[in-house]
């Protein structure tokens, strides 16, 4: 795994606790005494989750993830309580926390746990890069063939294009084949996927 757990718990022997057992899973982990500490060190570009503990001296678990999240940081976060505290846990979760959970935890529990996140967000990040990458090719089509390329999605046949277009069938095949190129695809079919897993174009 590449990235680095972050503890951010205000008490020492949960830290110590976690460092141990995050590394005994071969998971590399820094702790931090505060949300403050975290925050002052941003931005860590090897984030890979964030555990997080709810009531610390300071500045608080909820009130540390909505300063993380304002800094464009969406690595997952698991909050640690101590208390069942439903409200709090409602709007983590709300807020796009990855999962609550309440102390004490089953060690392989929150490491699975970890691990779940870790590759949940990773996934997440690829399609988003990926989804990106679809865009920008997207954009470098003219506008003719961004209208070819709506009308190939319907299914349209190069006659029928060439006719709802106005133009000759020659210059749609030109067309066709140009933007096919661009995004990056070896034929029609090729590209039809490549949009369907993207959701692109609309």
């Amino acid at each position: 795994m590449t990235g680095c757990v972050h503890i951010i718990d205000d008490d020492e022997a949960i830290r110590d606790a976690l460092s141990f057992l995050f590394a005994s899973r071969g998971l590399r982990a820094t702790a931090w005494a505060s949300g403050e500490d975290f925050l002052a060190a941003l931005p860590q570009p090897d984030c890979a989750c964030i555990v997080l503990d709810v009531r610390m001296g300071g500045l608080s678990g909820p009130d540390t993830f909505d300063r993380l999240r304002a800094t464009g940081c969406r690595a997952p976060v698991i909050f640690l309580t101590g208390h069942a505290d439903v409200p709090v846990a409602v709007r983590a979760l709300k807020a796009g926390a990855f999962d609550f959970v309440e102390k004490p935890f089953n060690d392989n529990a929150i490491v699975d746990l970890v691990l779940a996140a870790i590759e949940s967000h990773t996934a997440r990040t690829a399609e988003l890069g990926a989804r990106q990458d679809v865009e920008r090719r997207l954009a470098t089509l003219s506008a003719r063939e961004e209208e070819v390329l709506r009308l190939m999605l319907q299914g349209r046949l190069n006659k029928q294009i060439a006719d709802t277009l106005g133009i000759a069938m020659r210059t749609v095949e030109l067309h066709r084949s140009r933007l096919i190129a661009k995004m990056g695809a070896r034929n029609a079919v090729e590209l039809a996927a490549l949009l369907s897993e993207t959701g692109l174009p609309r």
